[in-house]
């Protein structure tokens, strides 16, 4: 029992929990609050890169607006992100924001606990940081947690052309609700992304949350195209209007025109019009989320069932 206390004084959480949510997640709500107005934007903010960190929604609440996550059923608030507005993106029909993400703080945790648990969780992210590797700050991860309050679906993409095919797992993905435009936030370094912003299509395969090890094992495929599609661990049948293969056994297949794709900082930011949708079954979807929110929603007897 004495270790179980102890260990969040000794040892940070896990930054990421990975658990099971049935799609689309409800248990937490974002609100975008700007000049004594706001606005709900659950279903309208997304990543669009990580290095430095940038949001996108569809709504333009002005130079310095607050994202407020908080707890659907009590309203608690759990997180908040202080944003500045960097640039506008314009389509043929539709406009989004994009935000850098100035700085954030989160209620998960008590004091001193809350300081303590990022000052440990930092310390290992410089112990083992790469020189070889671009990665994010510390402190723009410790944001970035923030931003995962709200549980993000894990999916599928696929790509498929006479010379290319590929299959890679994505969870900086998410509707961009008031513009009607589908997002995807792809690191620039993917071997696919110079053949998605040829080709303009790809399909989502929504993946339930036993197929965890499956999907954490084609990460590898950000690196290398597929050889095969008949060498995945999984079947897979043409979608239904490009017929790219995807996923037999996925909750949801979403195909997607691409619109309209520009890098920013570390990622190539993709807006995507759907072209169909299959709702296929209903189950838990993999999701992740920070693992102080876990955290708290395992200490109110609430936990997402972790996988």
């Amino acid at each position: 029992m004495w270790k179980n206390l102890i260990r969040p004084y000794v040892r940070p959480l896990p930054q990421w929990s990975t658990v099971a949510v049935a799609p689309p997640q409800q248990a937490v709500t974002a609100t975008l609050r700007w000049d004594g107005k706001s606005a709900d934007v659950t279903a309208d903010h997304t990543v669009a890169s990580l290095v430095p960190l940038v949001i996108a929604t569809s709504l333009d609440a002005g130079q310095h607006p607050v994202l407020e996550y908080r707890d659907s059923p009590t309203g608690r608030l759990l997180g908040i992100l202080r944003l500045v507005k960097t640039a506008s993106i314009a389509t043929e029909k539709a406009s989004l924001t994009l935000y850098h993400v100035a700085a954030g703080e989160h209620r998960c945790l008590g004091w001193p606990l809350r300081p303590w648990n990022a000052w440990l969780q930092n310390r290992l992210m410089l112990k083992n940081r790469s020189p070889q590797h671009f990665a994010p700050e510390p402190a723009a991860v410790q944001q970035l947690m923030i931003a995962y309050l709200c549980p993000r679906p894990v999916v599928l993409v696929s790509v498929d052309t006479p010379d290319h095919q590929n299959i890679f797992p994505m969870d900086l993905i998410g509707p961009l609700e008031r513009s009607g435009l589908f997002s995807l936030a792809l690191r620039n370094t993917n071997i696919s992304v110079p053949v998605m912003r040829e080709t303009r299509r790809v399909a989502l395969s929504g993946m339930p949350a036993t197929m965890k090890e499956v999907v954490y094992k084609l990460a590898e495929q950000h690196r290398q195209p597929l050889k095969d599609w008949t060498a995945l661990p999984f079947p897979v049948r043409p979608s239904q209007t490009f017929e790219i293969p995807v996923v037999t056994a996925a909750l949801r297949i979403q195909e997607l025109a691409i619109e309209h794709s520009q890098e920013i900082g570390s990622h190539v930011f993709f807006l995507c019009r759907v072209v169909s949708e299959e709702n296929l079954a209903e189950s838990d979807q993999l999701h992740h989320t920070a693992g102080f929110h876990q955290a708290y929603r395992r200490r109110r007897g609430t936990p997402f069932a972790e996988i």
